[in-house]
C-alpha cells in the first residue's frame, strides 16, 4: 500500500504542475492538458506478459543510456575522445551565451591540442523550433562534419542530434522522423556520425536520451524526435561547466528534475502500452514506467524534496 500511496502523491503534485500557471520559461506552456488519474497504475500491476498471437500490449522494454564520464576538468579529454574515433571534422554547436564562456573554451582548447579540425556554430536557440533546427541543419549539410560536438543545455544538445539525423538523411522530408501524429515518426535505420555531449546545466540529462524536443510553429505545439539512435556516443559531464549558470537556470533546472522524475513515475508501465511494436526497431524511446526507472525516479524525488527542504528552512531561519 505504501507503494501506491506515494504514487497517488506524485500524481497529485504532477496534476498542480501541469495546470497551474508558473513563471518559469521552460515548464509553463499554454497548451499543456491536465493529467488524468487514468492514465496512472499501481507498481502491483508489474509482471511479465509473453508474447502471444492473442495480446496486443508490450511485454518488454530497454535501457539505453549513452556512455558517461565524469570528473572536474574532464572536458579537456575531447580531444583525445575525437582523435580515438579518427574524427576528420567536427561540427561544435553551442549558443551565443556559452560561446563566450569556460565550457566551450575548454572544448576548443582541447580540440586545437589535438590538432582536431572543427567549426562552430554557436546561434542554437533557447527553447528550439522547428524553424532553428532547420538552420542547424542546413549548416551540418553545408560543412558535412563526420562528428558532432554539443556544448550547452539541452536545447543545444537536442538541436544537435537533430543537425546529426538530418545530415546523414538529405532526402528525408523534416516531418519524416518528427513524432506522429504531427510529423510521420520514421524508425532511423542509419548509422548516425558520433556526437560527443558536454552539457552546461543539469537538469534535462538530454546527454544521456535518444530525444530531441523542440516547438512546432505552425500548430504553436511542443513536439520532438524520439529513437535510441539519436543518442550521444558519450557524455561529458563535467561539474566545471555548471559553474557560470545563472541563478534562475539553477531553478529552471532544478525544475527539470522534478518534472521529469513526476513524469516517469506516473507514466503508463510498459507492459501497458499498446500497439505491441511489430519490430524491436520501432519500440520506441520512451516506453513507459518500469521497476528500474522507478528506482531512479523516487530517487530523484527524495533529492529534490531534500534540498528544498533545506532551503525553506535556510529562508526561514535567516
Amino acid at each position: 500500500m505504501a507503494a501506491a500511496a506515494s504514487r497517488s502523491n506524485v500524481t497529485r503534485l504532477l496534476k498542480i504542475i501541469q495546470s497551474g500557471a508558473n513563471s518559469c520559461p521552460c515548464h509553463s506552456h499554454a497548451h499543456s492538458t491536465p493529467a488524468t488519474a487514468g492514465a496512472f497504475s499501481s507498481l502491483l500491476k508489474y509482471g511479465r506478459h509473453y508474447a502471444s498471437a492473442a495480446e496486443t500490449t508490450d511485454y518488454a522494454f530497454e535501457m539505453a543510456a549513452s556512455n558517461i564520464r565524469f570528473g572536474p576538468g574532464v572536458t579537456s579529454e575531447i580531444g583525445m575522445d575525437l582523435n580515438n574515433i579518427q574524427a576528420k571534422k567536427v561540427a561544435v554547436y553551442t549558443d551565443s551565451t556559452i560561446a563566450k564562456l569556460h565550457p566551450l573554451k575548454a572544448v576548443v582548447e582541447s580540440l586545437e591540442k589535438h590538432k582536431v579540425n572543427y567549426v562552430v556554430y554557436d546561434t542554437c536557440r533557447v527553447e528550439p523550433t522547428d524553424t532553428s533546427f532547420k538552420q542547424a541543419i542546413e549548416f551540418a549539410r553545408k560543412n558535412n562534419p563526420d562528428a558532432f560536438v554539443a556544448v550547452g543545455g539541452g536545447s543545444v544538445i537536442d538541436t544537435t542530434k537533430a543537425a546529426s539525423l538530418y545530415s546523414a538523411h538529405p532526402e528525408a522530408d523534416f516531418l519524416d522522423f518528427v513524432n506522429a501524429p504531427i510529423g510521420k515518426g520514421l524508425p532511423i535505420r542509419k548509422k548516425l556520425n558520433p556526437l560527443i555531449a558536454v552539457p552546461t546545466t543539469a537538469g534535462t540529462g538530454s546527454e544521456t536520451t535518444g530525444t530531441a524536443i523542440f516547438d512546432y510553429e505552425p500548430l504553436h505545439t511542443k513536439t520532438g524526435i524520439a529513437h535510441r539512435a539519436l543518442k550521444p556516443l558519450l557524455g561529458i559531464v563535467d561539474p566545471l561547466n555548471t559553474r557560470s549558470m545563472p541563478s534562475q537556470v539553477h531553478c529552471s533546472s532544478g525544475l527539470d528534475v522534478l518534472c521529469h522524475a513526476l513524469e516517469s513515475y506516473t507514466a503508463l508501465p510498459y507492459n501497458e502500452r499498446s500497439p505491441r511494436p511489430k519490430d524491436p526497431i520501432e519500440r520506441p524511446a520512451y516506453q513507459g514506467s518500469n521497476p528500474i526507472s522507478d528506482v531512479w525516479s523516487l530517487h530523484a524525488l527524495k533529492m529534490v524534496s531534500n534540498v528544498a527542504g533545506s532551503y525553506f528552512c535556510w529562508y526561514w531561519i535567516w
